[in-house]
């Protein structure tokens, strides 16, 4: 079904949403560091793991470039797993702050389907 959605986002926008993704987990890290150390750990593995699959990508924003678009599609998969499982795995999944967890899941979900794999 994903497969008949149309493809909006080219490789440059993907990238994009990737940082400013790693940079919104980056910061929740720092604000939930106060109040909730797992979830602030979760936050930044969740940084940490955008971060570096960016930075590895062959496509606009990449610097490594070892890793394929498409190949960067199965770490896009893992990550809205990590970010689904993540709170529940770290024992805050009945918390608040697994909401942004949560969401930013179904975001990459709708991401994942939304980009043109071909277009890097």
């Amino acid at each position: 079904m994903a497969d008949k959605l149309p493809k909006v986002l080219d490789a440059k926008t993907h990238a994009i949403m990737d940082y400013v993704t790693a940079a919104g987990f980056a910061a929740m890290a720092a604000m939930f560091w106060g109040r909730n150390k797992r979830a602030a750990i979760g936050a930044a593995m969740c940084a940490g793991a955008i971060t570096a699959t960016s930075l590895l990508t062959d496509y606009p924003g990449g610097v490594i470039r070892r890793l394929s678009f498409r190949g960067h599609r199965t770490g896009d998969m893992i990550q809205a797993g990590l970010a689904a499982l993540g709170p529940i795995l770290l024992g805050f999944g009945g918390d608040a702050e697994a909401r942004y967890f949560y969401g930013q899941a179904l975001s990459e979900v709708g991401v994942i389907a939304a980009t043109d794999w071909d277009a890097a």
